[in-house]
């Protein structure tokens, strides 16, 4: 077994071990997270349709630095893995609905189509979503085909959660 396979049997393992422990000690079912909105184009977004799918929800800011360097990672993560059944969804945070117009634009000149990812403003009339409050930017969520937390990252994606974002794909 080489040592790429005995890390993945490893965190399986892991996953699946914390994720027992969890139930076991509160006798219920992982919570599920639930989002209803509008992405950037006016379309009805619901997060359930996208069930059956691993998302990585990403709560970002236009004028964030590190919000960009991680959503530039993500875009290539998103295109190589677009057909594993994975979902990049970009949940902007901004307080100004011109801030997040300004970045759909940027997005609309310089991102190839095939690139493009739904992206929702949070912060428009209507949205709701259980996600609780976002203290730090980025944040990102990893949610498993039946919308429950796999994990959650806030600030900048690090190393290990590249691995354990393509282990939830599995």
């Amino acid at each position: 077994m080489n040592r790429r396979h005995f890390i993945q049997n490893l965190a399986i393992s892991g996953f699946s071990m914390a994720s027992s422990g969890v139930m076991a000690q509160n006798n219920k079912e992982p919570a599920r997270y639930t989002m209803l909105g509008t992405d950037m184009n006016g379309k009805k977004f619901d997060l359930n349709d996208l069930s059956g799918q691993t998302v990585l929800v990403s709560f970002f800011t236009g004028g964030c630095n590190l919000c960009t360097r991680d959503l530039k990672l993500m875009r290539e993560f998103y295109v190589g893995n677009s057909r594993r059944k994975f979902v990049l969804l970009a949940v902007n945070i901004d307080q100004d609905k011109k801030d997040f117009d300004t970045y759909n634009q940027f997005v609309s000149l310089a991102i190839p189509k095939e690139q493009r990812f739904p992206t929702i403003w949070r912060n428009a009339p209507g949205h709701k979503d259980n996600f609780g409050s976002i203290v730090r930017e980025p944040t990102h969520f990893v949610l498993n085909q039946k919308s429950e937390l796999v994990f959650k990252r806030e600030g900048t994606f690090q190393p290990d959660d590249w691995d354990n974002l393509w282990l939830s794909l599995s």
